[in-house]
């Protein structure tokens, strides 16, 4: 990966190639940050630099993923060879030559894993301290990326606090992930935090006219979408009716809590809304949260007269969109919000889906009626 192909993040950039050229690179570092906002291509090119530094020709390798001193560990499901990522380092290769940018819910769909917990687990941190136990191919530094290292378990956890703490000679750790609260407090405290932050509007606005042929209206629309991420820029350029599937269920779980407060036996319909979103994978649950939130904000943009702002809303099947936006104000956004982020943090504690969905299913019943001056 090289420092031109990252979309933005110049100041960053500079500051991470400044501490190469003036030896201040800490053994473990940790880059926090969402996959579309470059954490992965950051920390890749980031590698390519310490190889370069010590051998120009060698860090070439870097680019294809094949330098035989760059090691990558990441979530993967057990299977009889137990579960460690070499098993699965072919396809994570293909997913990240095809896009760097990608995400939990990306490399489920690879590995056709939508009903399985993808983990980083002990077994795989004895595999490290075998590679890592012997000398460099290249007569240089060894580079380890853990990716997503906050779905590591406890146990891997702890052992590879050990690792951290004792690192081989010559050994640079890369850790990344989008959010530090599920990581060991002891290996947050001997790490070097490199905190990644969204791409700005105008630096995915440049990216995309430079890389595709799209009207400007289409590229504002994908920019405000995006939200700072490269990711879902590219996955909203691809697909004008991904969102049709989340339609649906929105558009149903908004009737349905319409209906409860006159008929209280559409409760047993949220149920079974509930179970059906619950068999989804989590990445794709949690998108769909996302999704349902801002289609809450959008409402509330709506209701309040800033339509210059509402870029998307939903039309079809005689959903009344303007009529449901009346219902979404000052008195409600900040519960239904509230309550969307607490399904959200369940969700990622691996809580009971269809419990988490039954919950949030009801409790929109409730708010939804909540009168504006209450």
């Amino acid at each position: 990966m090289n420092w031109e192909q990252i979309v933005g993040q110049e100041k960053l950039k500079s500051l991470l190639k400044e501490s190469i050229s003036d030896n201040r690179v800490s053994h473990a570092q940790l880059f926090i940050g969402k996959e579309g906002y470059g954490t992965l291509p950051l920390a890749m090119a980031f590698a390519k630099e310490v190889f370069r530094k010590e051998n120009e020709h060698s860090s070439s390798k870097v680019e294809h993923l094949n330098h035989l001193d760059l090691h990558f560990s990441f979530p993967v499901f057990k299977e009889k060879k137990g579960g460690l990522s070499d098993n699965f380092l072919e396809d994570f290769r293909t997913m990240i030559l095809e896009n760097p940018y990608s995400n939990g819910e990306d490399w489920n769909k690879v590995l056709n894993s939508d009903n399985k917990q993808l983990t980083i687990y002990a077994d795989e941190i004895d595999e490290l301290n075998k590679k890592f136990s012997l000398k460099s191919f290249e007569g240089g530094s060894k580079v380890l990326i853990v990716w997503q290292v906050d779905k590591m378990n406890i146990s891997a956890s702890n052992k590879f606090l050990k690792f951290l703490e004792e690192p081989p000679k010559d050994t640079l750790i890369i850790l990344t992930a989008e959010n530090a609260d599920f990581i060991l407090p002891t290996i947050l405290s001997r790490t070097q935090l490199v905190e990644i932050p969204r791409i700005h509007d105008e630096e995915i606005e440049f990216s995309l006219l430079q890389n595709y042929k799209i009207s400007e209206e289409k590229i504002k629309e994908i920019v405000f979408q995006a939200q700072g991420n490269w990711n879902s820029a590219q996955k909203l350029l691809l697909a004008e009716n991904s969102d049709s599937e989340f339609e649906d269920l929105f558009v149903t779980w908004v009737r349905e809590a319409f209906q409860v407060k006159k008929k209280p036996e559409f409760l047993k319909n949220i149920v079974f809304w509930g179970r059906n979103v619950a068999g989804w994978n989590r990445e794709k649950q949690k998108s769909f949260l996302d999704y349902c939130a801002e289609m809450f904000r959008l409402a509330l943009l709506q209701n309040y007269g800033n339509e210059n702002l509402v870029y998307k809303k939903i039309d079809s099947g005689g959903f009344k969109w303007e009529r449901f936006a009346n219902f979404i104000h000052g008195a409600n956004i900040e519960a239904i919000l509230t309550e969307i982020s607490e399904a959200d943090y369940h969700l990622e504690r691996n809580a009971n889906a269809k419990i988490v969905w039954t919950d949030l299913g009801i409790k929109l019943s409730r708010y939804i009626h909540k009168s504006p001056s209450n």
